[in-house]
């Protein structure tokens, strides 16, 4: 098998590269929060979400009202939870509502709440996820999940969620059950943004075989797959006989010839297949 070396980055751009992400992924997610989230009264959980409201119902200016909740919690959190969240979360949790401040007079790019929802979803979703491939967060009431998590039994999931909860029922209340529907539809689709960006567009396949010709199915993939083979220790809970299993991840592209290659070599063996989300290490990215 092929190895593949990347040379590691100067502390220095690797820094500079972090930033960078902090600074693009705030920025999108402020224009995705201007051009389709603001404009058809989508609160989509978060700082966000609260300035939506408050924007409709009182005018508040949301670069101002995120702010007012970013800095005091970002300080609280440093506080109560005593940790550092870095500088880069600091610069953050500033320069995604100083965009959303300079955006503020863009034209809305559709006026259809189910279009904004899902397209305002996608542009936070992406910017999020560039946010946490930089390292750091955009603060808010991610932080404040933190501090309600220290001092209950709740998870830091179940937190956010009802945090998040609270800000989609209230733009129910607010405005109407449709914009409340809407809300929750586009904090579906920034999740499964975030997880697409975090993990990567590659999917790879899981295979853990058991055989009885577990040599010749191991040589067959070693040497017609190039894919290596982890041997794992089993016993039959029947007959409590020693059964070897193989463990392979493979490509997506790669799984018809493994199982065309086990099914030639063992046509009885019974074979497991799962999506592995992500991989690191040789044969796969190395990041």
């Amino acid at each position: 098998m092929r190895k593949r070396y990347r040379e590691p980055k100067h502390p220095l751009i690797q820094i500079l590269m972090e930033y960078g992400l902090v600074l693009i992924g705030s920025g999108i997610i402020a224009i995705g929060f201007n051009v389709f989230l603001l404009p058809n009264q989508v609160a989509s959980g978060g700082v966000s979400g609260i300035s939506t409201i408050l924007y409709t119902t009182l005018g508040w200016e949301p670069a101002y009202v995120q702010w007012a909740f970013n800095i005091p919690l970002f300080i609280a959190g440093l506080i109560v939870l005593g940790r550092n969240f870095g500088a880069k979360t600091f610069i953050g949790t500033l320069f995604l509502p100083f965009v959303v401040f300079l955006t503020k007079d863009w034209e809305p790019w559709t006026n259809d709440a189910l279009l904004g929802s899902l397209c305002g979803g996608i542009l936070v979703g992406l910017g999020l996820g560039i946010v946490f491939r930089g390292k750091a967060s955009t603060g808010g009431t991610d932080l404040a999940a933190q501090i309600i998590h220290k001092y209950t039994n709740l998870s830091l999931g179940t937190c956010v969620a009802i945090i998040d909860g609270l800000i989609v029922l209230s733009a129910a209340i607010v405005f109407d059950i449709e914009k409340g529907l809407y809300a929750l539809i586009s904090l579906y689709v920034t999740s499964k943004t975030i997880d697409l960006i975090q993990v990567g567009f590659n999917r790879s396949k899981m295979a853990l075989i058991i055989t009885n010709n577990e040599s010749e199915v191991r040589d067959a993939i070693i040497h017609e797959l190039d894919r290596g083979v982890t041997r794992i220790s089993g016993h039959g809970g029947y007959t409590d006989d020693s059964r070897p299993i193989l463990m392979c991840v493979i490509d997506q592209s790669e799984f018809t010839k493994l199982k065309q290659l086990v099914k030639v070599v063992d046509p009885k063996a019974f074979v497991i297949v799962m999506d592995a989300s992500e991989v690191l290490g040789e044969g796969f990215k190395l990041d």
